[in-house]
């Protein structure tokens, strides 16, 4: 064996406390996008510590730049979610334009219904325009498969692209793929969901602080834009109790890269992070900050 382990063994996160004192004396961590990694706990864990393995390609829970002052590096899990989570987005996509979610709640609810050329009538995909707000990797493969349904699409991003109000005001389905900052935290407000067509429809399978939650629900309800469908949320794992009541959102929990395939990739990321800094003093391939390792 490597390393001798401290696992929590549970599906739902530790407290704070239990994670402040299971974070004492360790070399390595290995922590959820649910664990806060800052100060606090850098001071809780000790000097010793070496790395960080974030089983998440996001990492806004994680204070890299205090992880660095200390000569910790900071590791995540990018690529092998790509695929997964971009399914996913499709996947939520059609559940939406297409009602799914809605028949099948009207089916479990035993109401009386017959096919009927007028009956839960949706939208198609093929001509419609896919506004991406990102085009990071997984931006790329939800334009990839979007594309297989005849899709049009467009994109925003710092380095090039569409300017974003004009995204939103002419795409059909406007798709998050940013990360989290507090440059993206409530990009889309009041104002951007204002510019987009009553039509439209939002997707987000990236952050939820990235949405205003009840300024989306007020849109929706007052049929400003025509729904949404959302993977993660803003004060995860509560949702805004406005969009539970709305038939035309809906809502994941946060199963964009839910795999079996996926999330064993995403482990092994992480122990060979582990194992890059602990057995071989070498920073790991996915490190975010390589500069911090140690050589004494």
């Amino acid at each position: 064996m490597s390393f001798e382990l401290n696992v929590h063994d549970s599906e739902w996160p530790p407290s704070r406390e239990e994670l402040l004192a299971r974070s004492a004396g360790r070399d390595g961590l290995m922590t959820m996008l649910t664990d806060r990694i800052d100060d606090e706990l850098l001071d809780a864990a000790g000097p010793q510590l070496r790395v960080v393995a974030n089983f998440a390609v996001g990492f806004d829970n994680v204070d890299v730049p205090a992880c660095t002052r200390r000569g910790v590096i900071v590791s995540n899990t990018p690529d092998v979610l790509t695929l997964a989570t971009a399914e996913l987005t499709m996947a939520l996509l059609l559940t939406l334009v297409r009602r799914v979610a809605e028949g099948d709640r009207l089916v479990r609810r035993r109401e009386d219904w017959i096919w009927a050329p007028n009956m839960m009538l949706g939208t198609g995909l093929a001509g419609k325009t896919l506004g991406l707000v990102g085009y990071g990797r997984i931006a790329k493969e939800v334009e990839r498969l979007a594309k297989a349904f005849g899709m049009e699409v467009v994109h925003t991003s710092r380095t090039g692209g569409i300017p974003l109000p004009e995204l939103l005001a002419t795409a059909d389905v406007v798709s998050l793929h940013l990360s989290l900052s507090l440059e993206t935290h409530h990009l889309i407000d009041e104002c951007a969901l204002a510019q987009m067509k009553p039509a439209a429809v939002l997707v987000n399978t990236s952050r939820g602080p990235i949405v205003d939650e009840a300024a989306l629900a007020r849109a929706v309800a007052e049929n400003r834009i025509a729904g949404a469908a959302l993977d993660v949320f803003e004060r995860e794992p509560a949702v805004n109790e406005a969009l539970i009541e709305l038939e035309n959102v809906v809502l994941a929990p946060h199963l964009g890269s839910a795999t079996l395939e996926t999330r064993e990739a995403m482990g092994m990321l992480c122990v060979e992070a582990l194992r890059a800094v602990l057995l071989e003093n070498r920073p790991p391939t996915n490190a975010l900050n390589p500069e911090a390792l140690r050589r004494d």
